[in-house]
């Protein structure tokens, strides 16, 4: 068996990993990831008992019950840089014997979840709206750092989004990955569903100016008009395509779930935010443990 190094697998004084500060016995097989530290409380207030609450850095977990659905919630932070850290680390949890340091036997595949905000991109789907992201384009270019071999059918996404958008590659090369078809299944027509593009900032990858010009303000116009297989891209955010891409590699199950707090075409944002996460929230739980 590979023994992982120190310096690779950085194991804490209570023996748990680095940055989540959790060990194996404190990690559920299904977990909410969320953005926002606040949202942590505001999904575990629906369990029954909660059984472990850990917070390092911006990192904050709760673990328990809603009924006999074990499920941990954990914050991620904004950004694809985040999420490399939180789902390597949530499947060193899983499939790593830390005291050995090396991988278990047998992977354990896990349920990942993702709450999220997020802006719409088409006229439609109205703010306080729900989304379930079919597949993660990434323009973040964290998947372009680990080997994998891109399926055919993302492959063919990929050729058919830069060919219809015009996109400058030397700005940056998409990818894509979907979600999983078992955890999609499970979310019916109170859910819209479409393409999730994700960027690596919030101002100027996402078109927005304020006091600086962005390059990407007309490449973003046109994924309104995008359509691969009857597939439309419907919103805009910073975290899906880095979950779908590693949950896919390491072997897990991933969905992004995410309420439109601003819609794009309409520049318009929700008069309650709150609100609509909280519905979010409570709709998704509802799923989920059915």
């Amino acid at each position: 068996m590979h023994h992982l190094a120190e310096s690779e697998l950085i194991i804490n004084s209570r023996g748990a990993i680095y940055h989540l500060d959790l060990r194996p016995e404190e990690l559920a097989d299904t977990i909410i990831v969320v953005g926002d530290q606040d949202r942590v409380a505001k999904v575990s207030k629906y369990f029954d008992r909660i059984e472990h609450q850990f917070k390092h850095r911006e990192f904050i977990t709760h673990t328990g019950y809603i009924g006999t659905k074990r499920i941990s919630v954990i914050s991620t932070g904004i950004g694809p840089d985040n999420i490399d850290i939180v789902l390597n680390e949530i499947d060193a949890v899983a499939n790593i014997n830390f005291e050995a340091r090396e991988i278990n036997p047998e992977i354990k595949k896990l349920n990942i979840v993702r709450f999220g905000t997020s802006g719409s991109l088409q006229e439609d789907i109205a703010v306080d709206s729900l989304v379930v992201s079919t597949h993660g384009l990434g323009f973040d270019n964290l998947m372009h750092y680990y080997v994998h071999k891109t399926t055919d059918e993302d492959s063919d996404l990929i050729k058919c989004f830069i060919e219809q958008t015009e996109m400058d590659t030397t700005l940056t090369m998409p990818y894509a990955f979907r979600s999983s078809d078992s955890l999609i299944s499970k979310f019916g027509s109170d859910f819209h569903r479409g393409i999730t593009v994700t960027a690596p900032g919030f101002y100027g990858p996402q078109g927005r100016e304020l006091r600086l010009k962005s390059v990407s303000r007309e490449h973003i116009n046109k994924l309104t008009t995008f359509s691969y297989k009857g597939n439309r891209i419907t919103n805009f955010e910073m975290e899906t395509s880095a979950i779908y891409g590693l949950g896919k590699l390491l072997g897990h199950e991933c969905l992004s779930i995410n309420v439109i707090v601003a819609n794009r075409i309409l520049r318009a944002f929700s008069k309650d935010s709150d609100a609509a996460i909280e519905n979010m929230i409570k709709k998704s739980l509802e799923v989920l443990v059915a």
